[in-house]
């Protein structure tokens, strides 16, 4: 069974991320073009133009790539209630959403400058800020509110800030999420 012309489309596209993403991170948003971008996956130009018309937006559906599935995670979080047993459970999906994103942070992160005019940064932090405000939630001290954060941010951040420390990432992924989950009970117990 062939596949489907859109089926092929949508895999080109996915290609074409993967081979921006790692030129992204080895030269550089900014030194990347869209030729070397097309040259790196040995097509013209126009045909990298047929389904991207700039690298922002290809940057752009990378970022939804990894956006989408926590958008779901908020919606679903959002319909909870604001349980002990609901943020953690955040917090695990949110560790599990992020794998493999390190690169995408890396980029926006040392990209801010260059990449202020697009929505893309503005659409991290409100997810964030949502997270942020799922795992708050309820009416716990402020104590309590500062671990409840401090939680989600050992979990945002702990990838990238251990991206350059030896080891395999899902091993740093687990152990970033085991202090967040500690730092969870906490807040949780009242400590």
């Amino acid at each position: 069974m062939g596949s489907t012309p859109h089926t092929r489309r949508s895999d080109t596209r996915e290609r074409i991320q993967r081979t921006a993403l790692d030129l992204f991170v080895v030269r550089g948003y900014e030194k990347t073009s869209l030729r070397e971008i097309a040259e790196q996956l040995g097509v013209t130009k126009a045909a990298l133009y047929y389904h991207f018309k700039t690298k922002e937006d290809i940057l752009r559906a990378i970022s939804d790539q990894v956006g989408g599935p926590v958008d779901e995670l908020i919606d679903w979080g959002e319909a909870q209630p604001p349980t002990p047993e609901t943020k953690r459970e955040l917090l695990c999906r949110y560790s599990e959403k992020l794998r493999g994103a390190v690169p995408v942070f890396r980029i926006l992160q040392e990209n801010q400058a260059s990449l202020r005019a697009l929505d893309i940064g503005g659409r991290l932090r409100e997810r964030v800020t949502r997270l942020s405000r799922l795992m708050r939630a309820g009416d716990e001290g402020l104590d309590a509110q500062v671990r409840f954060s401090s939680a989600l941010f050992t979990v945002h951040f702990g990838a990238l800030a251990l991206d350059d420390v030896m080891g395999d990432p899902e091993e740093k992924r687990l152990a970033t999420l085991a202090v967040a989950l500690e730092v969870l009970g906490t807040a949780a117990a009242g400590r």
